[in-house]
């Protein structure tokens, strides 16, 4: 068994030698025109790829200029916010778009029932698997709890390499899509229980309620929701299914893809894409920032008193130091993110019903407010808005999921946009995904 504080003082002894050798003068990514993060200087992705699965607009041309515009996302052809209109007051979207997103085309009220029996059917693990494998390591890393569930699931997959790779992902991308609110709920009970000393319970998935309704049902002792708190967290899972092929997990998953790989190592890999702070985090940073804005001012109904505090965030003064204001723009969107359009409303709703209107005149305010700062000290003129995360952990937290599910719930959701994907970049793609990196490196003797 290794010394871990021996191997440690040999890792900070040789930090230095790492960074002398690794650094890379920016000079030379400008003089060979590489774009860091396949990103140019205004933040624009490279193109890579060609998909028909979902669009992202946030500018539009205008006499010949590029304009920043109210952002757009459409899923297969369709907007989203038409999508969430379509489902009413009552319906439950996320079984119907994830049918839209794998399959391209929208289902019949027949086929919807087929697809929703389809899921349900999968919504079992293995005899044994949640004690054998999720409860024997628990974590309060969740990410990684789901993401060793779904490695080992593949050793309980008689098709693992079926020469039908296309069929037999697909049908691989359904199971999965269908137990991974089981593998994020089982795995947080099993933390709650073991690390937190709490009572453990485990309830199996109903097969008539939706994946929302089923979540909420899995995650509480008693077993009870109402239908608005179901409700809120479906429209949560169906603006979160997917965001274009560029995203840092979605390609992810494409390149994983391409080289040939199994159904569960792509989605594993994506998966560990996904829990990486600069990624699936965000909502939590969000929560952070918010209960540090609470600690910090006396008033919130005084916005002279929280724009203060906004710009002493923004000169690194408090909280992270770091000068952001999180959930306040998005490296795609400009003027509005459509998806914090469409939510609001619900989270609004749900403000009401929990009685946390006061927290939500606080969230109002600095939507009002931190564009308008964020635009006068970062000379930003494009458009700041704010983003779908800068709600979700408020949703999350009114709907009493721990913050150790958050970027779970994310999973739960874009599981459906990486499958999408996997089964485009398998049919459409068929080539290793190998972009070029030039070497700098000097020679020696």
């Amino acid at each position: 068994m290794r010394n871990e504080n021996e191997l440690m003082d040999y890792a900070i002894k040789q930090e230095a030698v790492c960074r002398k050798n690794d650094s890379i003068s920016d000079t030379l990514f400008e003089e060979y025109g590489v774009n860091r993060g396949l990103r140019d200087m205004n933040g624009k992705g490279v193109l890579t790829g060609l998909t028909t699965i979902s669009k992202i607009v946030s500018f539009q041309d205008v006499d010949g200029v590029k304009t920043p515009c109210d952002g757009q996302l459409w899923y297969r052809g369709y907007n989203v916010q038409n999508l969430v209109k379509r489902m009413g007051d009552d319906g439950f979207g996320f079984e119907r778009t994830a049918y839209l997103l794998l399959f391209g085309e929208m289902p019949t009220e027949e086929e919807l029932a087929d697809f929703c029996k389809i899921m349900a059917q999968c919504r079992t693990l293995p005899t044994n698997f949640t004690r054998d494998v999720i409860m024997k390591a628990p974590t309060k890393d969740i990410m990684n709890s789901m993401t060793r569930s779904i490695l080992t699931l593949a050793s309980y997959d008689s098709q693992l390499n079926s020469p039908e790779v296309v069929r037999n992902s697909l049908r691989q991308c359904i199971e999965l899509i269908s137990i991974f609110p089981m593998l994020a709920v089982y795995g947080y009970h099993a933390y709650n229980h073991y690390e937190n000393d709490d009572s453990m319970y485990i309830h199996r998935p109903e097969p008539e309620l939706s994946t929302a309704e089923n979540l909420l049902m899995m995650l509480r002792p008693d077993r009870n929701y109402s239908k608005l708190e179901a409700k809120v967290l479906d429209v949560a899972l169906l603006l979160h299914m997917e965001h274009g092929g560029g995203n840092n997990s979605t390609f992810t998953t494409r390149v994983v893809t391409s080289s040939g790989s199994d159904t569960y190592s792509s989605i594993a890999a994506a998966m560990s894409s996904l829990k990486g702070p600069k990624h699936g985090g965000a909502n939590i940073k969000v929560m952070e920032m918010m209960e540090n804005i609470r600690e910090n001012i006396h008033d919130v109904h005084d916005k002279e008193e929280i724009s203060a505090y906004l710009g002493k965030m923004l000169e690194g003064e408090v909280f992270d130091k770091k000068g952001l204001i999180y959930g306040m723009g998005h490296a795609v969107y400009s003027l509005s993110d459509p998806r914090e359009r469409v939510f609001k409303k619900y989270v609004e709703k749900l403000a009401v019903a929990k009685e946390r209107e006061e927290d939500m005149l606080l969230y109002n305010s600095i939507e009002e407010l931190a564009p308008k700062l964020i635009a006068q000290k970062r000379h930003i003129f494009k458009g700041v808005s704010p983003n779908v995360d800068f709600y979700s952990g408020f949703v999350y937290d009114m709907l009493g999921i721990p913050q150790e599910l958050y970027t779970s719930i994310f999973a739960i959701a874009r599981i459906v946009g990486w499958s999408a994907h996997r089964m485009e970049e398998l049919i459409g793609m068929n080539k290793i995904i190998r972009p070029a990196y030039m070497s700098v490196m000097e020679e020696k003797e």
